[in-house]
């Protein structure tokens, strides 16, 4: 039997809610939403009702903070909603802590969790703006729109295939076939890197392989450093005040550090900070090496016989 749940933050602790609020209204500039609520929405599998019930207060809410709702509360005329999960086959961090939870709780076996956010706006919201802001909220790279039928069971199985597709036809695709390719395909790459794409496939004289453009769109997913944080900012027209005034404030700090001949992007604007402390004196025990790394300790290391000085790494992305 697959149990749901909706948990919801108190008003005085909604500061999830508040912040996306506060986004949808000066980052994306809709006046129009008036308010946000977020809803968490878990869906159980594989525990008892009385195990599931023990679960409620103590690892899917928190009674002093959370709101605990058993079916979605009735929306008013000038509210809507809509639903997002993590796409099959990206980890769910929320969803794997609460079955870790369940299980350290009733010391049985791992329960299925499956995890949802729900939106709810209120205001007079037209179609556009709505798009708009599911387009703004949900990460097509990992997430998607779900909806909200109750599910029989959590269980998912797919077929394997027995060899790799590749993909016929794809060199002679027009611009607008490459279009609907991307969209049919749910990829993350936009027109321009999926030309880019076929152009060099035509260099291979080859049509590529299923395989090898899901490889090249995760790598070319807008996390990436090279894609996102890479990409040169030769104009920036900044509404709020407040962003302006750091933006300015950053311009002077790189101008002041002799950066400024140097291309702007979103890389410079995130590590200019440690540079100004660092060129203030304020940074005096940065660990600094030639790796740039998430995690590392320095450690004495025996290699045949003689000590050398290396740095443990516990964590190296590229981004």
């Amino acid at each position: 039997m697959v149990y749901r749940i909706y948990v919801e933050k108190k008003k005085l602790f909604a500061t999830d809610s508040a912040a996306t609020l506060t986004d949808l209204t000066t980052a994306l500039g809709i006046k129009s939403v008036k308010g946000v609520r977020i809803i968490n929405r878990y869906d159980v599998e594989g525990l008892s009702e009385e195990n599931f019930k023990a679960a409620v207060p103590t690892v899917f809410s928190e009674p002093p903070m959370d709101e605990v709702y058993y079916k979605l509360p009735e929306l008013s005329e000038n509210e809507r909603m809509f639903a997002v999960e993590f796409l099959p086959g990206q980890f769910d961090q929320r969803a794997d802590s609460a079955a870790q939870c369940i299980q350290m709780l009733c010391k049985g076996d791992r329960p299925e969790v499956k995890y949802a956010k729900i939106y709810i706006l209120s205001g007079e919201i037209g179609d556009d703006e709505f798009a708009r802001i599911k387009r703004y909220l949900i990460n097509a790279v990992e997430s998607r729109e779900c909806g909200f039928e109750e599910k029989d069971t959590l269980k998912v199985s797919y077929s394997i295939p027995t060899e790799v597709e590749t993909l016929n036809g794809f060199l002679n695709k027009s611009d607008e076939e490459l279009a609907e390719f991307v969209t049919h395909y749910g990829l993350a790459m936009d027109n321009d890197d999926i030309k880019f794409c076929q152009d060099y496939f035509k260099s291979e004289h080859r049509d590529p392989t299923i395989t090898e453009i899901r490889m090249i769109d995760t790598y070319w997913s807008d996390h990436c450093r090279h894609t996102t944080f890479g990409t040169i900012i030769d104009k920036a027209d900044i509404k709020p005040p407040y962003v302006e005034n750091t933006y300015a404030q950053y311009r002077a700090d790189r101008e002041e550090l002799g950066r400024g001949s140097k291309p702007i992007c979103l890389m410079d604007i995130a590590t200019l900070a440690a540079k100004k402390l660092k060129k203030d004196g304020l940074l005096k025990d940065l660990d600094e090496s030639e790796e740039i790394n998430a995690c590392s300790v320095k450690i004495t290391v025996d290699v045949d016989g003689k000590d050398q000085e290396w740095l443990l790494m516990f964590k190296n992305e590229t981004h």
